[in-house]
């Protein structure tokens, strides 16, 4: 029996799943209830694709631009859709010490993902 990809959306209405049934592949054992698909029920198929390929590029936004052939600013654009469809505000999501956040900054920086003017625009932001 193939194993198939689990919906999270409804195909009729899009409205979010829930699955009813779970049955073990070793002893064929079925656990019947409601189970939630917690945040990935959140997502949609389009935003499940880009966390895998986030994922596999360890978070790496150059990588993630060279792999979906799309610029930096789509890269964040669909990041950010991801933490609003997870309920998240952004602000939360900020590191509390500014060494931290300079840090990220300079990663950015050495990996590619931004060039030097942007680097010094965020640093000096932060003081």
């Amino acid at each position: 029996m193939s194993t198939r990809t689990l919906p999270t959306r409804c195909p009729l209405c899009a409205g979010r799943l829930h699955v009813e049934k779970v049955r073990c592949e070793s002893c064929a054992c079925a656990i019947e209830g409601q189970f939630g698909l917690g945040w990935v029920g959140a997502l949609s198929p389009e935003q499940l694709a880009f966390v895998k390929v986030f994922l596999v590029c360890r978070g790496k936004i150059k990588d993630v631009e060279q792999v979906l052939g799309i610029s930096y600013p789509t890269v964040v654009s669909r990041l950010d859709d991801l933490v609003a469809s997870l309920g998240g505000a952004l602000s939360q999501l900020e590191p509390t010490q500014p060494a931290e956040r300079s840090l990220d900054v300079l990663e950015e920086l050495a990996s590619g993902a931004i060039d030097v003017n942007e680097a010094e625009r965020r640093l000096k932001k932060k003081k």
